[in-house]
């Protein structure tokens, strides 16, 4: 079974989570998916992996890059894996049908969103279903990773 985690964000939004949480996951886990709910989303996303901080930037491409085995962060719309990662990222209230086929899954949603929050909780309820293993996180005021 998959090791789901999902991620509250309440302090910091997905611009300021996400390459966080990349930067470490990369250092473990070589090839990750990061899956979004629309193309100008992934946009969003390709150009601020290349600029969130100055000092470094997350190796990544989408289909406009191509390479795709190659990439070790590779930022999708679709339910793909060309790269043969092991860690599924989702946020933007996407989902995905094959979270089975990954080690590790974390889903992002704003808590400040209600309907964001209820859709989460559903998917939570429908991968405790499955037999997952799962673990909530939630930010403090201070924009920290809190496990509930």
């Amino acid at each position: 079974m998959t090791d789901i985690r999902f991620y509250h964000m309440i302090t910091k939004r997905l611009e300021q989570a996400l390459p966080e949480l990349l930067a470490k996951a990369i250092t473990v886990q070589p090839r990750i998916v990061v899956k979004a709910g629309s193309r100008e989303r992934i946009e969003a996303l390709d150009s601020l992996l290349w600029t969130f901080d100055a000092g470094s930037f997350l190796p990544h491409g989408y289909i406009r890059d191509g390479n795709e085995a190659d990439q070790p962060i590779w930022l999708t719309t679709e339910d793909d894996n060309p790269n043969g990662a092991q860690m599924l990222v989702l946020a933007d209230g996407a989902t995905s049908a094959q979270v089975k086929d990954y080690a590790l899954c974390c889903e992002f949603f704003d808590g400040n969103n209600e309907e964001a929050v209820l859709a989460a909780r559903a998917r939570w309820s429908a991968y405790k279903a499955e037999g997952h293993e799962l673990t909530y996180y939630q930010q403090d005021e201070q924009g920290r990773w809190v496990k509930k």
